[in-house]
């Protein structure tokens, strides 16, 4: 799967799956921390498919949760081939870039070997860089979602 398709998932294993295969395809930035970002109502799949990614990287996907009130969870990858840490942040609380910022947020993306997955990231505006991939899930109906890479 590139980064640049949309998905259509039916189901929560779909998600699960397409949140897989994104992983595979996920090339390592040579300039800093992966950063991926996932924008989307509540609802829509943003979560489900972090626990996904998780479990992707060697991760129980019961320790995933969604870092609402702690804003940032960080988990060790320990001999992963290309990153050693996943930090897990959810944006939904902060209102400007500088509360990111306030949490270590040039550190975390100055280096290399952190995957960084962020919910929400719209809530930070500029503290985003531009080499973000960026992932957006929309509601189709009860059960179906659509997700895009670009």
């Amino acid at each position: 799967m590139a980064y640049d398709a949309c998905m259509i998932s039916r189901s929560l294993d779909q998600t699960r799956k397409i949140a897989r295969e994104a992983l595979k395809d996920l090339a390592p930035n040579k300039d800093g921390a992966t950063i991926v970002a996932l924008s989307g109502e509540l609802g829509s799949g943003k979560t489900t498919f972090a626990k996904a990614f998780a479990e992707a990287l060697g991760l129980n996907p019961e320790d995933v949760t969604s870092p609402t009130f702690v804003i940032e969870k960080r988990f060790d990858l320990g001999n992963h081939a290309h990153f050693k840490k996943f930090v897990h942040i959810d944006a939904y609380r902060l209102e400007k870039a500088e509360e990111i910022e306030r949490l270590g947020w040039k550190d975390t993306i100055r280096d290399k070997a952190n995957l960084v997955l962020i919910e929400w990231p719209e809530n930070i505006g500029r503290a985003l860089p531009q080499h973000s991939k960026r992932i957006s899930f929309s509601f189709i109906d009860e059960n179906s979602r659509e997700i895009v890479f670009n």
